[in-house]
């Protein structure tokens, strides 16, 4: 953490380094002190200690210097640093204009020359200054800060990529707070430029991909081997769990996922049914858990990287990544999981991002703090969703197209939302229409049973509903269902494909693709039960047969 500073003026050489060794005797484990014979080259000073997010607590200028008087220097110090205690140091016969100095600057305090001994004359009066400030003083955030619309698809993107890369940042509304305005003025940006990332003092990111977002925060997209024993596609339960086993039993492994580690499971503010865990985790724990512990196994983890394609060359699979680079392994576990299913609404895409919102309840629900929000979805992730934005939200509406939850949702979540008195469920309703300008504003939802509508405030919508697996992009003669979930193991044999494809003398192993030493784990996979335990037993079960595959290959 920064020190506060003290800056000490004056042109006297003799007089400043009194007044600094003073200073440093009795201040220097709480505050950085700084001194210089020159008030413009302090004024000139404060723009860049702005920038980097230091705070000066008290102003200390001689009154008689040849470049400005010290009254007119502490009026143009107080409009970069208003909140800075300002004291002048004068001779006697200068008591005047410090009288007067009172009023045109809103002087804290004056000293007169000589003060010794500063035990008397100097520290109880900066003590008391100083008490007062730390009072009021609030210590700048000193990581990641956003800057943007709350209502931006792309702001949206970029907290929700920094939440899940477990990344800590400040959120700031340039509508809402007055920090984020002085931020744009600090650093010369205009509303054309949002969102705009503050790194840190040096590197500013105007409207930033993820990819370069990435970079800036050190994350890895590029491989630095060039042969792994095992590549992962995809960071969910399934992939962390397989990373945490292959890495602990020696293969070189490759960690890869397009956005952030945790798939589905890492957005859950609560995982109450994961064994070992009684009071429950956040998936965001859970995920800083597994990568921390893979990486101490030798793990590679690349992101934000996307596959685009895998070719199978014999032994050797090659996997083409979206900025051209390749990865080269001699086995693959498939576990890029599903993502929430769109409702196609003409009427919410439009606001998608702008209080529409698929899954992100634990990265978007302070913003709608006293706030009405609604919940579309009856499993286990719109339970959750809808428990974590009632701390929040004014109220929170669970709109589910059944009779009720029992046949979709565990029964310690239907216990908890029954008795939070802020979360109603709403059965057998949709909503069949979003409504607003730049924002959503109202739903227009509907009784499936009575085709009764009504049209109701709204201040976001989160939509958890169904499950698409993250399979478009595979081109190989890999077999998939009728939705597009990947077959594995025994299930390849009610394919009448599969005899074409599959060329080997033996049968596939229980987690193993038509495509031989490709795996599929975790809820991409055909037949999988959606849950975390069983994603997170099918990755680490997905090693044993890799071993078996690459003994045999």
């Amino acid at each position: 953490m920064r020190l506060p500073i003290i800056l000490a003026i004056d042109d006297d050489q003799q007089v400043l380094e009194a007044v600094r060794r003073d200073l440093r005797q009795q201040y220097r484990q709480q505050y950085r002190i700084m001194a210089t014979t020159s008030a413009q080259e302090a004024l000139d000073s404060l723009p860049g200690l702005q920038r980097k997010g230091d705070e000066v607590a008290v102003f200390l200028s001689d009154q008689r210097m040849p470049e400005m008087a010290g009254v007119d220097f502490l009026k143009q110090a107080r409009t970069v640093f208003p909140n800075a205690k300002r004291v002048l140091i004068t001779a006697y016969s200068d008591t005047e204009a410090a009288i007067r100095a009172i009023n045109e600057v809103q002087l804290d305090y004056y000293i007169t020359k000589p003060w010794d001994p500063p035990e008397e004359k100097l520290f109880p009066i900066l003590d008391e200054l100083l008490t007062d400030w730390r009072s009021n003083y609030r210590p700048s955030f000193e990581g990641l800060r956003l800057i943007g619309y709350q209502f931006s698809p792309l702001s949206h993107e970029l907290k929700d990529f920094l939440a899940g890369n477990l990344f800590p940042y400040q959120w700031l509304d340039v509508e809402t707070n007055p920090d984020a305005q002085k931020l744009l003025q600090v650093h010369a940006l205009t509303p054309a430029d949002l969102p705009v990332v503050l790194v840190d003092e040096e590197h500013v990111l105007k409207r930033p991909t993820l990819s370069e977002l990435g970079e800036k925060i050190g994350l890895n997209p590029k491989a630095s081997r060039a042969l792994y024993d095992l590549a992962i596609i995809g960071a969910g339960p399934a992939g962390l769990a397989a990373a945490v086993y292959g890495g602990s039993e020696g293969l070189k492994t490759i960690l890869i996922d397009k956005r952030a580690p945790g798939g589905q499971a890492g957005t859950s503010s609560r995982i109450e049914n994961y064994l070992g865990f009684p009071n429950g985790l956040s998936g965001a724990e859970l995920t800083r858990r597994a990568i921390a512990q893979a990486q101490r196994f030798g793990v590679e983890f690349l992101a934000p990287q996307e596959v685009v394609s895998i070719k199978s060359e014999g032994q050797y699979k090659r996997i083409h990544m979206a900025d051209e680079s390749e990865v080269v392994a001699r086995s693959i576990l498939l576990s890029t999981g599903v993502s929430y299913r769109k409702l196609e609404n003409e009427s919410l895409d439009k606001f998608s991002g702008a209080g529409v919102y698929y899954g992100a309840a634990t990265t978007e629900a302070y913003a709608f703090k006293g706030q009405p929000v609604y919940v579309v979805g009856g499993g286990n992730s719109a339970g959750q969703g809808a428990m974590y934005l009632s701390r929040m939200a004014s109220e929170v509406f669970i709109c589910v197209r059944r009779p009720d939850l029992t046949e979709t949702m565990s029964q310690y979540l239907i216990e908890q939302i029954d008795n939070t008195p802020n979360i109603t469920v709403l059965p057998s309703t949709e909503v069949v229409e979003g409504v607003g300008d730049e924002k959503l504003e109202c739903l227009i939802l509907e009784n499936v049973q009575t085709q009764k509508r009504q049209t109701v405030p709204a201040a976001a919508l989160f939509i958890f509903i169904g499950a698409k697996p993250l399979t478009d992009w595979i081109e190989l003669d890999i077999l998939k269902d009728e939705k597009g979930f990947i077959a594995t193991g025994r299930d390849l044999g009610r394919f009448a494909e599969y005899r074409t494809v599959w060329k080997q003398t033996r049968e596939p192993y229980s987690l193993e693709t038509c495509s031989p030493g490709i795996f599929a784990a975790g809820d991409v996979r055909a037949g999988a039960m959606n849950r975390v335990a069983s994603a997170v037993g099918e990755g680490a079960m997905a090693v044993s047969f890799v071993h078996k595959y690459l003994a045999e290959s």
